[in-house]
């Protein structure tokens, strides 16, 4: 029984993450994201080919998606008699829900590259890590403008934050994997990176 539960979180944490915001925001506007800008399902395609107050919302509902997945799909779903320890079955709900937006299941498995979400997730279960993280985010966006780039220095430092500030072993590991995730996720930028011809954040085609 404790294993239906815990595949039941995962399921339903996976199923919240697969909730396609920016797609969503994109059709109210009569535009395919997918097809517009860099193509890719996340907030930043939706400032470029949408506007400002689309991509907020998309943002807002994006974090809220990775949130929600280790609080309250968590809580409702976790029982004391799992042999997964708390700490442990939130980091997998976290990881469902990541997967969830990164492969969403409503557009053929192809979605965002999560940043956001991963945000949500370790923001509740490390926020003063992410505090650091966010920080580091804003100022490389700041001073470079290249948002995939601060995505990346993002999904770097919080790994590296959590391993130096003790955080849980499962949190940590998490971190890590996320890390990973949203660097495949950014191959494309990160040639583009390589090669000087990655676009600024207010330029055509500007990816995240």
């Amino acid at each position: 029984m404790a294993i239906l539960y815990l595949l039941l979180g995962a399921a339903a944490a996976y199923l919240i993450g697969s909730f396609p915001t920016s797609f969503i925001m994109g059709k109210f506007k009569g535009i395919d994201v997918r097809k517009e800008g860099s193509g890719n399902v996340g907030a930043t395609n939706v400032l470029r080919t949408v506007g400002k107050l689309p991509a907020l919302i998309t943002l807002v509902i994006d974090i809220l998606k990775g949130a929600v997945a280790v609080t309250c799909v968590a809580a409702f779903f976790y029982k004391e008699t799992s042999s997964a320890g708390y700490e442990l079955y939130r980091a997998l709900l976290g990881l469902a829900v990541v997967a969830g937006h990164n492969w969403t299941i409503f557009l053929r498995f192809k979605g965002g590259k999560g940043v956001a979400t991963s945000c949500g997730v370790l923001g509740v279960l490390m926020p003063k890590v992410m505090m650091i993280a966010i920080l580091i985010f804003l100022i490389t966006v700041a001073v470079t403008k290249y948002v995939s780039l601060a995505s990346l220095h993002l999904a770097v430092t919080a790994p590296i934050i959590a391993a130096l500030s003790g955080e849980p072993l499962e949190y940590t590991l998490l971190a890590v994997t996320i890390c990973l995730i949203i660097s495949y996720r950014h191959k494309d930028n990160i040639k583009r990176l390589l090669a000087g011809t990655e676009k600024r954040i207010g330029k055509p085609k500007v990816s995240i």
